[in-house]
């Protein structure tokens, strides 16, 4: 990199936060530039450009993203703005300055008929308005001549613990019933392992390109629902769901299982989302 600066955009997110602690904190590590939405008004492009030329960072991590999926089928003005135009801005931006681009997307894209989990050589196929608008943010972000587009699903940990993983820990503890699908196929992703696992990547001889980045292995929430159970030793009242009778406004992938080969291949390999559940935990314990 031209520069060890680091600009991150959404830095007050559940992800944001833990990349900023990645990259920084450390006698050797990057001299990190947190934005907030309140730092930076990423659907303003000449905000973007300005604040770009004046950081000029030789890395931007983007982990803002506008994801309130239902709300997204009435407001898809706002979800381009951030999903799609934004990312635009920030890559014209990081070419000019020559930085690295990194931006996170996910398995929205797909329309959840596979039956294997989805590689980065599978053609997306969005269902509802929040998957087009970050596959059209992919699009943006690959135009830059060195830009990592890594797609990640069902995020857990960070703070603020708002992820699913967290609202069923919270109810089985809590001995209170939860509803959980049956039928919706998930790799879940452990936000800190996302965090080393970009790390590792910009870092690496990796070509630059698209990354799946998920624990490895795939399962039911149903099945996630009884893991944690399992692993906190509670018995848990489970009431099975299923995506027909939700009555969801927004359309959501059943399989959304992701392959990360190709990020094992590049030398960034990620354990089992059972092994990362139980550092959760564990994590949390020490919170309490």
């Amino acid at each position: 990199m031209p520069t060890r600066r680091v600009m991150v955009t959404g830095a007050a997110g559940q992800l944001g936060g833990v990349i900023c602690e990645q990259f920084g904190g450390g006698h050797d590590d990057y001299d990190v530039t947190a934005l907030t939405r309140a730092d930076l008004d990423l659907t303003d492009h000449d905000a973007v450009q300005r604040a770009v030329h004046d950081t000029q960072p030789g890395l931007i991590i983007n982990c803002a993203a506008y994801n309130r999926v239902d709300d997204a089928e009435d407001d898809a003005v706002a979800a381009l703005a951030v999903n799609a135009f934004a990312v635009r801005s920030l890559a014209r931006a990081a070419t000019r300055v020559g930085a690295i681009l990194v931006h996170y997307s996910t398995d929205f894209v797909f329309d959840g008929t596979a039956g294997v989990p989805y590689t980065e050589a599978d053609e997306p196929n969005p269902g509802n308005v929040y998957g087009s608008s970050k596959l059209i943010g992919e699009w943006f972000a690959l135009d830059v001549p060195s830009a990592y587009v890594i797609r990640v699903e069902s995020l857990f940990g960070g703070s603020p613990a708002r992820s699913s993983v967290d609202w069923i820990i919270d109810a089985i503890l809590g001995r209170r019933e939860v509803r959980v699908f049956t039928d919706r196929i998930v790799s879940p992703s452990y936000v800190h392992d996302v965090a080393r696992a970009t790390r590792s990547l910009v870092e690496s001889d990796a070509a630059t390109g698209l990354f799946h980045c998920v624990n490895s292995g795939h399962g039911t929430w149903w099945e996630v629902a009884e893991e944690i159970a399992r692993q906190v030793g509670a018995e848990p009242r489970l009431v099975p769901a299923s995506l027909e009778t939700a009555r969801l406004r927004a359309a959501r992938p059943r399989y959304c299982a992701l392959s990360n080969a190709k990020l094992s291949a590049a030398g960034v390999a990620l354990k089992s989302w059972q092994d990362a559940l139980r550092r959760h935990l564990r994590s949390r314990r020490s919170v309490d």
